[in-house]
This record gives C-alpha cells, sequence and structure tokens, in this order.
C-alpha cells in the first residue's frame, strides 16, 4: 500500500468520524459531538504526518503535538487559535471512556459548547484538507 492510499484510508475514517459528529448533534448527544471531532482531526492530522514525514505514524492522541511534529514542512503555519482547537479538543480522547471523567466532560459540554466546537471542527478540517502536499 503506498503512503497515498494509506492517507485516503484515514481520510476515509476521519470523514466518517466528522459525519459522526454531525449524526450526534442531530441526536443531541453533546460529549460525543466533541468526541467525534477530535476523533476526526486526529485521523486526519495523521494522514498528514504519514505524507510528510513517514508511515510510522506516531500513536499519540494530542492533535497539535501530532502537528508540531510536520508543522515546519507544511505550506502556511498553525495559527494558534488552531493549536487552542486541537488543545481543547484533545482532552475529549478516549477519557471520555472512564464513567466519572466522562460524567465530568458531560456536565461542561452543553448544546452551545458542542454546537461551536463541531463548527471550529469543520473549519479546521477543511484547512488541512488543503495541507496535503
Amino acid at each position: 500500500m503506498t503512503n497515498q492510499e494509506k492517507y485516503e484510508y484515514w481520510l476515509e475514517y476521519a470523514e466518517y468520524d466528522l459525519q459522526t459528529a454531525a449524526a450526534m448533534l442531530a441526536s443531541g448527544r453533546w460529549l460525543y459531538v466533541v468526541f467525534m471531532c477530535q476523533q476526526a482531526l486526529e485521523k486526519l492530522v495523521k494522514g498528514l504526518y504519514l505524507l510528510y514525514v513517514d508511515d510510522n505514524v506516531p500513536k499519540l492522541h494530542n492533535i497539535g503535538n501530532l502537528l508540531s511534529k510536520f508543522a515546519d514542512r507544511i505550506p502556511e503555519p498553525v495559527t494558534d487559535e488552531k493549536y487552542q482547537l486541537f488543545e481543547r479538543l484533545s482532552s475529549y480522547y478516549l477519557n471520555a471512556r472512564y464513567p466519572a471523567y466522562r460524567d465530568k466532560l458531560s456536565k461542561i459540554t452543553d448544546e452551545n459548547s458542542a454546537k461551536l466546537l463541531f463548527e471550529q471542527s469543520k473549519e479546521a478540517f477543511k484547512w488541512l484538507l488543503t495541507l496535503k502536499p
């Protein structure tokens, strides 16, 4: 499998996760909206990593940390706003599967914050798509 094919694999699953975030938004499952946004952006960044660096994609889940490993190679700088979004989303990674942590996140993730993070994630997703070499 070529790196391009591997990228397409990551992209396919990233798009699926973003669609799942939209479905969670429609059903009012606010925590899972944000969790799926995190998953979508993480997968897309991993796809870009293999195009810019190599196919030994690190098993990291912090989107900003992963992106910073090749940020010097992309055609435009990553803004502080994007890093802040990635940091916020990264806090929703799989820790949400643990009941106590999930309950804590659920209490601070309301409809407005879920909608905002979903919109910001869609914009970040579009931007990440433009970075493909």
